[in-house]
């Protein structure tokens, strides 16, 4: 399989990267500064190139059977500003699935079931500026024709791969709390073949 990945040099972004090359997939990687990815493979490009140029965007679909993407907000407004040209570069390239990485903020409330976690009192985050931003995707994302699923964790420390971890559709799963990157990487990239989450949000913790 031929995979794009978006966010490589990220913490879960690379980590999915790993996995695809172990695994033998052939992955490009569309990156703004291709020193920061230190990796070599015979079945990894590397494209130097902007999430915010369609150019750049076409040119890395190109190929590509599955999009990947692990872009976080850097309080700017990138990943709402770029989606709407992945979306419109994966139509032009007829590339249908796409596994994104989002926030628990964007699940559904357990509380106040009618609004997104980070609307109601169930987070416990100050700013909610980056849930907005993902917010903007998975409505992007909803009123696309593609084959989406947003992997929503919660907290995200470093950690180890633990490799079992609870996973629910909409929501956050009961009482938790937080989830390794490498356990979140892992659950994402099986996300490729595995289409019991299509056009969903995903809550996963331990």
């Amino acid at each position: 399989m031929h995979i794009l990945i978006l966010g490589a040099t990220g913490r879960v972004g690379r980590n999915i990267l790993e996995l695809a090359l172990m695994d033998g997939h052939h992955v490009t990687a569309l990156v703004r500064s291709p020193d920061k990815l230190q990796l070599e493979d015979l079945n990894l490009t590397i494209v130097a190139g902007n999430a915010l140029n369609q150019a750049d965007l076409e040119q890395a679909i190109k190929g590509t059977d599955v999009v990947i993407s692990a872009l976080n907000t850097d309080g700017t407004t990138t990943l709402s500003e770029s989606m709407p040209l992945l979306i419109e570069g994966m139509y032009k390239e007829g590339v249908q699935r796409i596994i994104t990485i989002g926030t628990a903020g964007i699940l559904q409330s357990r509380i106040s079931p009618e609004l997104l976690r980070y609307q109601s009192s169930e987070s416990k985050r100050k700013s909610t500026r980056a849930a907005e931003e993902h917010h903007r995707v998975y409505t992007l994302l909803q009123q696309s024709t593609l084959d989406w699923t947003i992997v929503c964790p919660t907290y995200l420390p470093d950690g180890e791969r633990i490799g079992t971890y609870r996973v629910e559709r909409d929501v956050l799963p009961e009482g938790g709390v937080e989830i390794s990157v490498m356990d979140t990487a892992e659950f994402a990239y099986k996300q490729i073949r595995d289409q019991s989450y299509i056009r969903s949000r995903v809550g996963i913790s331990y």
